[in-house]
């Protein structure tokens, strides 16, 4: 074997080839995906922590035009936001009001927060404000009846609507479900739950409620001299009171218990069932401060014959000439 065959067989392998760094842009748009997905789960969960009322406010300041929300307007408060009104008072929850000039007027020199403008308006904050925590009690009253078995066979005996004086609860009867024993005020068991359900409801407002009862107009044996439907609109209205009470309403939020017999009729045929019912109106501040102010030149009046007599005489209006 010649020395050229003994010589070693040397292999030379190259190294892999070198993939070129594709850099971190990649990176940079996982971390804005997900600072963008934290934004939209923080913005649910904020949206999910206010109630109608407030988000009704939010809405109010994305509408206002971009030319007041740059240079100002008249506020409502002293806020240091520009935007006209700011909603619903979102930031601010006290303060001086403005009037119609842009004069600033303390809350001491009147009984409300807002200025009678804005409060009396049609298109007020104040009546926005309580017409979406009234639509709040009669969502929160359907859902506590439709998930409720015991009182979801009874909704078609309840009517829930939106009147001038605020939110009215009707509880009507039915001719073969009627809420009280025939002719008295003892209440029947499922009126009982219908009514304690209601009252524990009613706790979530701070409005006052009015319960008045009513009849058909089928006469007592005795007609009106005796115990008659006055009477027995009365004691209901009051017996439904008491019931309201012991679902856990607070007392002090019933302003006033009437008896009104047949003479507001919900149904055109005077002796109708549906006639026979018991209405609760959570009042809105407007129709409250009727009620207070009505009660209080009651109250006013004199005690003496004599003093009230004059005091009648004072507010007669003058014969003719």
């Amino acid at each position: 074997m010649s020395k050229r065959d003994e010589r070693p067989i040397i292999i030379k392998r190259g190294a892999p080839p070198r993939h070129q760094h594709h850099g971190g842009a990649w990176k940079l748009a996982y971390a804005d995906f997900m600072t963008a997905m934290m934004a939209f789960f923080l913005l649910l969960w904020l949206l999910g922590s206010v109630n109608t009322s407030e988000l009704s406010g939010i809405a109010d300041y994305f509408k206002m035009p971009l030319r007041t929300a740059l240079l100002g307007g008249k506020k409502k408060s002293e806020g240091a936001s520009v935007i006209l009104a700011g909603g619903l008072e979102l930031m601010k929850q006290d303060g001086d009001t403005s009037d119609a000039e842009g004069k600033q007027i303390p809350l001491d020199q009147g009984s409300s927060p807002i200025n009678d403008k804005v409060a009396g308006g049609s298109g007020g904050f104040q009546e926005k404000f309580e017409s979406a925590r009234l639509r709040d009690l009669q969502i929160k009253l359907d859902n506590a009846f439709a998930a409720t078995p015991q009182l979801k066979q009874f909704r078609n005996q309840v009517l829930i609507d939106i009147t001038r004086d605020g939110l009215r609860i009707q509880i009507v009867d039915l001719q073969n479900r009627p809420m009280f024993a025939n002719a008295s005020a003892v209440v029947e068991p499922y009126m009982q739950a219908i009514l304690r359900e209601i009252g524990a409801a009613l706790n979530g407002v701070p409005n006052k409620i009015v319960v008045s009862g009513h009849t058909d107009a089928h006469p007592y044996s005795g007609g009106e001299k005796g115990y008659s439907n006055w009477e027995l609109s009365a004691d209901r209205a009051n017996a439904s009171r008491r019931e309201l009470i012991a679902g856990g309403m607070d007392e002090a939020k019933v302003l006033r218990v009437v008896g009104l017999a047949s003479i507001e009729n919900l149904n055109s045929d005077p002796f109708d069932a549906t006639n026979r019912r018991i209405s609760i109106i959570v009042l809105n501040k407007r129709a409250e401060a009727a009620y207070s102010h009505e009660a209080s030149q009651t109250t006013d009046m004199p005690n003496t014959p004599g003093a009230a007599l004059g005091a009648i005489q004072q507010f007669a209006p003058s014969p003719a000439r």
